[in-house]
């Protein structure tokens, strides 16, 4: 790394600190979003930025108002410059690893409603146990690629987690349900089978990404079905689904669990429950490591056991 540039002298005239804000404000090309990930304001990292430029004596971005680039010279650093502040970090983990203390960022890519269902209860517990760890969590209804975008695990359904991963499964299995309003009820009455749901206003969710919507299933007997429910209300992620359902707005079709506190206080009435199918369970995953990051271990193990304690001991998961 001391040959970055003829200017920067020996290693330990490194400007290390002006070559983490560099490479956070390439990542983003945002000064403020950098400045969020390394924790400090973005006229630190403006003036970090000016340093590394002065000391370097080259021009890294291009800024304006509106946007933020790289200059050629600034692209070519970058490349130069990345793997080798990863095998920093790394080396910085294993240390940490070493020493058997959970300490450092964990970035966590997770569905909102796994967010609010299995981590958002006991988030704040985990960071009183462990005041090293700093937690950064992604709420992503997107199927995105972990590995890609940096994060250090995700949570997701079973079948939706990539055979290359590890996964260790989270809490009880997750059963949907379906739930009105009173006042919608009042209106216009209560489906006594699945089929009757075709005579209602169903509020649909399609998934983030492609046309694909979210289906209602079901089962008759013994035999599993499957409703094409129309309605004029649609959203691409289930706490709007649930909130439109208590304003009496129609028929929602969500995650029981997620929908309990408004079950419980009445807001939304439970609809044709000797009908539901068994539920899916949410998986925590993340890429195979040769050894795995003690912050990391710390998590899932932390995260199992509240969800096992949560669910009463269960051992099966949802999405």
């Amino acid at each position: 790394m001391t040959a970055i540039s003829p200017n920067t002298g020996t290693a330990r005239d490194l400007p290390l600190t002006g070559l983490l804000a560099f490479e956070a404000v390439a990542n983003h090309m945002n000064f403020a979003r950098a400045a969020a990930e390394l924790r400090v304001t973005p006229t630190a990292v403006s003036r970090t930025i000016k340093l590394l430029e002065a000391q370097l004596k080259i021009r890294l971005f291009n800024r304006t108002t509106r946007s933020v680039a790289l200059t050629e010279a600034g692209a070519q650093l970058l490349v130069s410059i990345s793997p080798a502040l990863e095998q920093i970090r790394s080396s910085i983990a294993q240390a940490g690893l070493a020493s058997g203390e959970p300490i450092g960022l964990l970035r966590i890519n997770v569905s909102t409603v796994a967010y609010r269902i299995l981590l958002e209860p006991h988030l704040a517990s985990f960071l009183e146990r462990y005041p090293r760890i700093n937690v950064e969590v992604a709420l992503d209804n997107r199927l995105t690629d972990v590995v890609r975008e940096g994060f250090d695990a995700g949570i997701r359904f079973g079948h939706a987690v990539q055979r290359d991963m590890i996964a260790v499964l989270l809490g009880s299995a997750q059963r949907r349900t379906v739930v009105a309003s009173p006042a919608y009820i009042k209106r216009h009455g209560a489906p006594a089978t699945p089929e009757d749901l075709l005579k209602h206003d169903c509020i649909r969710q399609r998934f983030p990404a492609g046309d694909r919507l979210f289906e209602w299933r079901f089962k008759e007997g013994r035999k599993p079905v499957q409703i094409d429910v129309q309605g004029r209300l649609m959203y691409d992620e289930m706490p709007s689904v649930l909130d439109a359902a208590i304003n009496g707005m129609g028929i929602a079709y969500v995650f029981e669990h997620f929908a309990s506190a408004a079950l419980a206080q009445g807001k939304v009435l439970p609809l044709l429950e000797k009908h539901r199918l068994p539920g899916e369970s949410f998986y925590l995953y993340y890429p195979n490591r040769a050894q795995m990051p003690a912050k990391l271990r710390a998590f899932i193990d932390y995260i199992q056991n509240a969800n096992k304690a949560h669910s009463g001991g269960g051992t099966s998961g949802g999405n």
